[in-house]
């Protein structure tokens, strides 16, 4: 019995992605089935890195044809392609920038930076091509965190800027300019200023990911980087706090109002485990972050532990997923950049490019 390209299908159709929860086949993944006698061989294209899962998803696949009856071997190549997707009507998107994700928190002191820089290193483990911006202006933590203390970009032209490198990682920050001492005391219209020029003058090269760790708060910074930054989607990081969710729910709904998907919400500090007996608590109240997403419809992306690793290391420019790769807490940081890319994956993806420019001229 000769195998046909439907029966394939219908087996790939039984797996699921583990991260998108749809199987191969509705997921469009499957391409280039391949069949020579008995011998099968096909593509999973993945809109999303996964590095880490590709050999669990080349098992899985491969298991689920080899159960079909008379099959032969059976190859299968995992790839990911990450393409640019939708943002906000009337913004251009980014040169060398696909997509751009917002990382914003209604308040100070909930862990964004921290949680913004984990994200931008788990993506770029997961094999995606990764750069973050550092634009709070007030408070840049960017330079610290990644280790880039004390060092300044170059320019080759005079006027744009290359990007720091840290972990694989592009950076760019106002950190990188000014002295760790010296305070900005910026009216509004400067801070616009300067990160337009950050944003637009640095020579951002081939990036999957531009994460975006914005400014605390839902004001006229924040409202300017809403509307004029090419965002694909955004993220709210939280803590279980009453107080920190009251400021979480205006920062959510700030981008709805200027049409910015919310991507999820990440809470921080969820649980503190004792180092000495191990006892759990849940210190700033618990199940707030979820309670959230359910008033607003929104995923819950994930909870990270109040522990004094994710500080210590941050802090110390080596933060946990590069700090400490094998741990809970950096798979917590990979689980939930993997579903932010599928999230973004899972978008209307971006026509422009294939628009043709229209010219009047007078005839």
């Amino acid at each position: 019995m000769s195998l046909s390209e439907q029966q394939i299908k219908a087996a790939l159709s039984g797996a699921v992605d583990p991260n998108t929860g749809k199987d191969f086949v509705s997921g469009k993944a499957v391409k280039n089935i391949r069949i020579d006698g008995d011998d099968v061989s096909f593509d999973i294209e993945l809109g999303y890195p996964a590095k880490t899962q590709v050999d669990a998803i080349r098992k899985q696949v491969i298991a689920a044809v080899r159960a079909l009856p008379g099959v032969g071997n059976v190859s299968a190549n995992v790839t990911t392609k990450i393409v640019a997707h939708s943002v906000q009507m009337g913004v251009k998107l980014l040169p060398g920038v696909k997509n751009i994700i917002a990382v914003a928190s209604g308040k100070g002191g909930v862990g964004k930076s921290t949680t913004a820089v984990n994200l931008a290193l788990a993506l770029a483990q997961e094999g995606a091509s990764v750069a973050i911006l550092d634009a709070d202006i007030y408070g840049p933590s960017q330079p610290q965190l990644l280790g880039l203390a004390g060092r300044q970009p170059e320019s080759h032209d005079g006027q744009n800027m290359e990007p720091l490198e840290a972990y694989g990682v592009q950076a760019m920050s106002i950190g990188f300019m000014i002295d760790v001492e010296t305070p900005m005391v910026w009216r509004g219209p400067m801070v616009a200023q300067a990160l337009d020029q950050l944003l637009g003058q640095t020579n951002w090269r081939d990036v999957d990911y531009l994460i975006v760790d914005m400014p605390p708060g839902t004001g006229d910074t924040q409202l300017s980087l809403a509307q004029k930054v090419p965002v694909t989607g955004a993220v709210i990081v939280t803590t279980p706090q009453d107080i920190a969710l009251i400021d979480a729910r205006k920062g959510l709904k700030m981008f709805e109002k200027v049409n910015i998907p919310i991507l999820g919400i990440v809470e921080n500090m969820s649980i503190h485990i004792c180092s000495q007996c191990g006892h759990a608590e849940h210190i700033f109240g618990q199940g707030g972050g979820e309670q959230m997403c359910k008033d607003y419809g929104t995923e819950f992306l994930g909870s990270l532990p109040l522990e004094m690793a994710i500080r210590e290391m941050a802090d110390s420019g080596m933060p946990t997923v590069v700090g400490a790769p094998d741990s809970p807490t950096a798979e917590i940081y990979r689980a939930i950049a993997r579903r932010v890319a599928v999230k973004i994956a899972e978008k209307a993806k971006d026509m422009t490019a294939k628009f043709p420019n229209i010219v009047v001229q007078n005839t």
